[in-house]
């Protein structure tokens, strides 16, 4: 897909990206990248005694760094530039918790196109569940 046809499809879904499982081996690995062990995440005998999900949950800035991996999926972008970046948010919403063993994945729809810079509505959706895991408007930059 090109830039003007993204364009053409502001508000528009034009990709889903393949669902993931969300294991607890992912989160743990996480939590040792990030040193960010609160039980909540890596703790699965305290979370089913003690957490008000009764499992560990993802970290919310793990679903949220899987949006990258996640677009390749959904959506390819071709045109006249060599590389493009992840320029940042606009707004996230960690709207529902993600319990170990889930699957989720990513659903794309442009806001705004220019001629460098795509602005996207990001939907991660948790398999089953009523509330999407996460809400974000992401931005990414082409040169």
């Amino acid at each position: 897909m090109t830039l003007p046809e993204l364009k053409d499809s502001i508000g528009r879904e034009v990709g889903v990206s393949e669902w993931l499982t969300i294991s607890q081996d992912m989160i743990d690995r996480f939590a040792d990248l990030t040193g960010d062990h609160q039980w909540i995440h890596v703790d699965p005998v305290g979370a089913k005694t003690d957490s008000p999900f009764g499992v560990t949950i993802a970290h919310g800035f793990l679903t949220l760094s899987l949006i990258s991996s996640m677009t390749h999926q959904a959506v390819e972008i071709t045109g006249p530039f060599k590389m493009a970046i992840n320029y940042g948010l606009n707004r996230v919403r960690f709207v529902s918790p993600v319990p170990a063993g889930s699957r989720v994945r990513g659903h794309f729809a442009p806001q705004q196109v220019s001629d460098s810079e795509v602005i996207w509505l990001v939907t991660v959706e948790r398999e089953g569940g009523d509330k999407p895991a996460l809400v974000a408007e992401w931005v990414a930059r082409f040169y």
